[in-house]
């Protein structure tokens, strides 16, 4: 699968996002009940932000995930983990489908992997989702990922996991 990443629009694209991020199936994203607005809202604070930045996955010109990048010494795990020169952070949704498509949402991740480990700067991926999100474990596990341990986040009981540039190419065979 062919996927092309460019960066979020928080104005154009609050709408879009709206819709996925209070699906059902995004309850990890914790913005269930948020509003339009809200949606807006949080992704113009993360265009502000220099530490932290959004961008919007398309399959076949159809947007098709959203993919954050931040840097942990300073956003979501600052003071919670030991950071490395060359670590990157990294969430990752896929839109809801009607009708879903096998292996769609490890094509994502491996995709966003991929996109992540183009930058020679990055060294290693950490990701911390909730410790009951047991598919994304899956997912991350079949890309790459050797959980460190948990740790408590204001928000959420998180796993604390991390992927080396090694590590995703031997799990996946997709060179970077």
């Amino acid at each position: 699968m062919t996927f092309t990443i460019r960066p979020l629009d928080p104005l154009k694209d609050a709408e879009l996002l709206h819709g996925w991020v209070t699906h059902p199936k995004a309850a990890f994203w914790m913005m269930q009940d948020a509003k339009p607005a809200d949606v807006e809202r949080a992704y113009l604070e993360i265009a502000a932000d220099e530490h932290h930045h959004a961008y919007l996955g398309f399959h076949e010109d159809v947007p098709a995930f959203l993919m954050e990048k931040y840097d942990p010494a300073h956003r979501e795990l600052a003071g919670l983990y030991e950071p490395r020169p060359g670590d990157v952070g990294m969430h990752f949704l896929v839109a809801p489908a009607d009708t879903p498509v096998h292996g769609f949402t490890r094509a994502v991740i491996t995709a966003v992997m991929a996109h992540l480990f183009e930058d020679p700067a990055t060294a290693r991926v950490v990701v911390e989702p909730d410790v009951r999100n047991k598919a994304v474990h899956a997912l991350n596990e079949a890309v790459g990922f050797v959980p460190e341990r948990e740790i408590q986040k204001p928000e959420k009981k998180a796993l604390l996991s991390f992927c080396t540039r090694e590590q995703f190419v031997a799990a996946t065979g997709v060179p970077v």
